[in-house]
């Protein structure tokens, strides 16, 4: 595999879904908590999706509970907390590991493509970003503490290329 539009994922709502649902679209996919220091990044998160989705973008959360136990709700209450606290409305799946032999295939995929420092491919925290292009390739990762919106600028020139 080396486009994430040939992996399937569970959403919220327990439907799964192929991320070919987006292809075409520049993507930022991100694991994401309800109880993290950075939890209040689900803000700018929702501000670029509201700002790009009709140019064809899309964010892409994928809540994690492997830091700290800092996602430790069920479905349900995430998607409550992230429709009433952060007013999300980007698509979200279901829990899902990032790391170790559990880790999902979309995720060993996005560490492969796109590995951290020092070339590690361990996702240290939650609220780790990958930005994806047009055409299902991965093109950079983003460590936790980069602001949604210092994205702006890689998404804008993705979005510009054509599908």
């Amino acid at each position: 595999m080396n486009r994430v539009y040939e992996f399937e994922a569970r959403r919220l709502d327990g439907e799964k879904a192929s991320l070919s649902d987006w292809a075409g679209k520049v993507l930022l996919i991100v694991n994401v908590a309800s109880k993290c220091g950075f939890t209040p990044q689900y803000e700018g998160l929702e501000a670029l999706w509201r700002t790009y989705r009709d140019r064809g973008f899309a964010v892409l959360g994928f809540p994690c509970d492997q830091f700290g136990h800092q996602e430790p709700g069920d479905e349900a209450a995430i998607g409550a907390f992230c429709s009433m606290r952060y007013d999300v409305t980007f698509p979200l799946f279901a829990k899902i590991e990032v790391n170790g032999g559990n880790a999902h295939p979309l995720y060993r995929f996005l560490k492969s493509q796109a590995p951290g420092l020092l070339g590690t491919q361990a996702i240290k925290w939650n609220f780790t970003k990958f930005l994806v292009d047009r055409q299902g390739r991965v093109v950079k990762r983003y460590a936790p503490t980069v602001e949604p919106q210092a994205i702006a600028a890689d998404i804008e020139k993705h979005l510009a290329e054509a599908p």
